[in-house]
């Protein structure tokens, strides 16, 4: 097991490339099931969640190919046999969860392990199931696992999603497709993930309305076929090195390969801080404010504030002039990295779904230990503004979720070492 080591505090100056998004790519891998013929993704970034992925396909029969070097990724379903994804698999990503819909869509049936991920908070899977049975499928939970099958065409008919679920949506349209005469999914999940997937499946053929809205409603067709297509760059890995760009008083930082349209509404709250933020095509152009002006925030769905931001927002906020406000509407638990930061000097108060932060507050090194992805990175942001020597143990969280970040952050400036946790 592995951990950083960062000596700090240290500025961050030149040009970060943004790699190709995680949770875009999976869904447009589960896509790929659903195809005829094969399906080439480009930007896809080598991390540990797509390796997995590409591993929990592979157990069906299909060919996976994966250029790392180049970002590419070739997915044949040709000679799919096996409609199950095993438990050993499944538990490590939530992801591979999206292997019931493209199975069940497919070929009408799937038998997928119940998922494991990232071990904060409850994210059940009622709705994903609640909504396949909504659209006719039979589904039975047996030891674990979801047992799914569907005649070849279902009726179909109407779910709403309470509340909104980004993999829900993800899954039942990857089910409906090529299976469902006419199902309508309301409040469905309109991240830009879910947008791309939609419209990558429209590309492949398949019948969908109302794309980038509320309400969409999936008519079934008889198949699709694979395509070619680029996959979204990574919007919160792009969020986080903005914040990262704002932390040190002396930083100057150019971001590159950006999709700017996918961010939302964070571009004018992340102004609110006194940053110049200077935006060209696909870059963003960051100048840390000389003092970061508290600035509250609350979750929400896009294109509000993304809760995946918020660790990172609250650690930088320790570094404002005064009291803030960091409040998660989507998960309420999701707030382990506190007393962590508490341990650098941090003065954080979490009562109920909000931490309250009082800056600016000095840090300084020590031993921290992170308990999923966001948090992991929000501690290596606290390293690189802290005095002395930081250890962040179990970065393994991390490789699911930032490529080469300790090469990206040392290339411009930051002091980050990977060693060895030892037990």
């Amino acid at each position: 097991m592995d951990k950083f080591v960062i000596e700090g505090p240290t500025p961050l100056q030149g040009t970060i490339p943004i790699s190709g998004s995680k949770n875009a790519a999976l869904p447009l891998m589960a896509a790929a099931i659903l195809g005829d013929s094969p399906t080439t993704i480009t930007n896809i970034p080598k991390l540990r969640d797509i390796y997995t992925f590409n591993n929990v396909i592979r157990v069906t029969g299909c060919r996976v190919e994966f250029n790392e070097d180049e970002g590419i990724l070739t997915i044949d379903p040709k000679n799919l046999n096996h409609y199950e994804a095993p438990y050993e698999l499944v538990r490590k990503m939530r992801a591979s969860f999206y292997m019931l819909g493209a199975l069940l869509g497919k070929y009408g049936e799937a038998k997928v392990s119940l998922p494991g991920g990232c071990a904060w908070g409850p994210r059940p899977v009622d709705l994903h199931l609640d909504g396949m049975r909504a659209m006719g499928a039979n589904i039975e939970l047996e030891e674990g696992y979801v047992i799914a099958n569907a005649p070849k065409e279902l009726e179909g008919g109407t779910f709403t999603l309470e509340p909104s679920s980004v993999g829900a949506t993800v899954n039942l349209v990857l089910a409906a497709v090529l299976r469902a005469k006419e199902f309508t999914i309301k409040n469905a999940a309109k991240e830009p993930d879910v947008v791309l997937l939609c419209e990558k499946l429209a590309e492949m053929g398949a019948d969908i309305e109302g794309i980038g809205t509320r309400t969409l409603t999936i008519r079934k067709v008889d198949s699709l076929q694979g395509i070619s297509a680029r996959n979204a760059s990574d919007r919160i890995e792009t969020g986080t090195f903005m914040i990262a760009a704002a932390m040190h008083p002396q930083s100057n930082i150019t971001l590159t390969n950006v999709d700017v349209d996918d961010l939302g509404h964070f571009p004018e709250t992340f102004r609110k801080i006194g940053a110049e933020m200077n935006i060209n095509g696909d870059s963003i152009h960051i100048k840390a404010p000389d003092h970061i002006t508290p600035t509250s925030i609350k979750t929400k769905v896009y294109p509000g504030f993304p809760t995946d931001l918020q660790a990172q927002w609250a650690t930088m906020m320790t570094q404002a002039n005064g009291e803030s406000k960091v409040t998660d509407t989507i998960y309420d638990d999701r707030f382990s990295y506190v007393p962590e930061l508490v341990r650098l000097g941090a003065d954080i108060d979490v009562k109920k779904n909000t931490a309250h932060i009082s800056g600016k507050t000095k840090l300084k090194g020590a031993s921290v230990m992170s308990t999923d992805l966001r948090a992991s990175v929000s501690l290596v942001l606290a390293g690189m503004v802290a005095e002395g020597e930081t250890d962040v143990l179990r970065i393994y969280h991390l490789d699911r979720g930032y490529e080469d970040l300790e090469e990206k952050l040392t290339n411009v400036g930051a002091n980050i070492t990977r060693a060895e946790q030892k037990e």
